[in-house]
């Protein structure tokens, strides 16, 4: 469990530090995201960011298991 802790920190401490190149590669607002926008409301669920996201930590965890 230590060590598992250390690496989600360590991996969440690089994704923050690279977050501006991160962002211009435009996730966060691909298609498939919803995004709802009203007069004093806004909603936004990432779902096709998020099955992205999962997809490449599932292969990253698969590869690092082996």
């Amino acid at each position: 469990m230590q060590k598992f802790l250390i690496i989600a920190g360590a991996a969440l401490l690089i994704a923050g530090l690279l977050w501006p190149w991160i962002a211009k590669l435009g996730l966060g607002r691909l298609p498939g995201d919803i995004a709802i926008e009203k007069e004093g409301f806004g909603f936004y669920f990432p779902v096709m960011t998020s099955i992205i996201v999962s997809i490449v930590l599932s292969l990253l965890f698969w590869l690092f298991r082996k």
